[in-house]
């Protein structure tokens, strides 16, 4: 066994070492020792470790944890070695359910620190392993409105009309008109529990939405295209631009407050300062995966994979395209990989402006 990369990490207070471990014949798993103040110490009877209280019981002391399944496997580890070793160090039984079962990991132990620190690491494994799991969900604006799409659709033809002898422009890359979107911000939500609680946040942004919207629909005109990368001969995303008709910047402050929201209640994390809000028309992910998706998350498909195109004739040529001017409504929790009847993503929940 060869241990790489130790790093000190600090939750709620306490250090632990976070190390790589690899082993023959086995990936590579993450390992975290508790290296804080002395575990013996003795907790206030009210202590709760984040948002899980610990119970007093004839036998000691009892915390319950809700943890997707999907997650369950990393708390157990490879023959049972991750609980074992939780297990031992902590001096605490821990409880898991059967694999694809939703329930609680339990944690039981004769000394509440003992629990308190178990139940930490448990929380340093699941948010560590969380973060690995490729997004099921994102808020979006949808750009799917009829005038807008054919305003797309005769871009595309126009395009290919004219640009198609450029190295890499090909019908294949570009955007499906029925999914044209706005896209804030990605969510792995692991189980319908989690999906439940983020539908019931989005219904908590319908204050603050509606306090920015006044109530109606924004106006918003779509004009324009720019390029992701910053050379115009090797592009691998090209966007419209998406403006309101009054030139406020509204939508980016309701963007902004939205991730701001869910990255609070630690369903999000936040990658930029501000959310960069553009409407995918052109995506080289397309171009050997027509089920992926541009989502504003990791594709399938790595940056090596993908076939870059020569889009300096189509920004001379479409640089102040109109795609045309529509009223947006509503933020959507869309579920990635799905289609409803209208063509766009199925939606989870939803908050109207108006």
């Amino acid at each position: 066994m060869e241990v790489l990369r130790p790093t000190l990490i600090n939750i709620n207070g306490r250090i632990y070492r976070k190390n790589i471990i690899k082993e023959e014949h086995y990936e590579e798993e993450e390992d975290f020792s508790y290296v804080g103040p002395p575990e013996g110490e003795d907790l206030a009877e009210d202590e709760t470790c984040d948002t899980f209280s610990i119970d007093k019981t004839d036998k000691g002391y009892r915390c319950a944890i809700d943890v997707p399944s999907v997650l369950y496997k990393y708390i157990i580890g490879k023959k049972g070695e991750t609980r074992k070793r939780l297990e031992f160090d902590t001096k605490t039984s821990i409880s898991i359910p059967k694999q694809g079962v939703e329930g609680q990991i339990v944690i039981t132990g004769s000394n509440k620190a003992a629990v308190s620190s178990a139940v930490t690491r448990v929380e340093v494994l699941v948010e560590s392993f969380r973060r690995k799991q490729p997004f099921t969900h994102f808020l979006s604006f949808p750009l799917s409105d009829s005038k807008i799409q054919e305003g797309f659709l005769r871009f595309k033809d126009e395009v290919l009309q004219q640009c198609s002898q450029d190295h890499g422009v090909e019908e294949s890359i570009f955007q499906n008109p029925a999914k044209l979107h706005l896209t804030i911000g990605t969510l792995a939500l692991l189980n319908e529990t989690e999906v439940r609680k983020a539908c019931e946040h989005l219904q908590e942004c319908q204050t603050f939405i509606r306090d920015i919207t006044e109530g109606k629909p924004l106006q918003l005109d779509v004009t324009g295209i720019e390029y992701m990368n910053d050379d115009p001969a090797m592009v691998d995303v090209l966007y419209a631009k998406v403006n309101l008709k009054d030139g406020s910047d509204r939508l980016q402050v309701i963007a902004d407050q939205l991730v701001e929201h869910f990255v609070s209640k630690g369903l999000m994390v936040r990658e930029w300062d501000r959310v960069k809000l553009h409407g995918t028309v052109i995506n080289t992910l397309f171009r050997k995966d027509s089920t992926a998706e541009d989502t504003g998350g990791p594709g399938r498909q790595t940056v090596s994979e993908r076939e870059a195109f020569d889009a300096r004739n189509i920004l001379k040529k479409f640089g102040a395209y109109r795609f045309g001017e529509f009223e947006l409504n509503t933020v959507q929790l869309s579920q990635r990989y799905s289609t409803d009847c209208t063509g766009y993503y199925n939606s989870a929940g939803s908050v109207n402006f108006s």
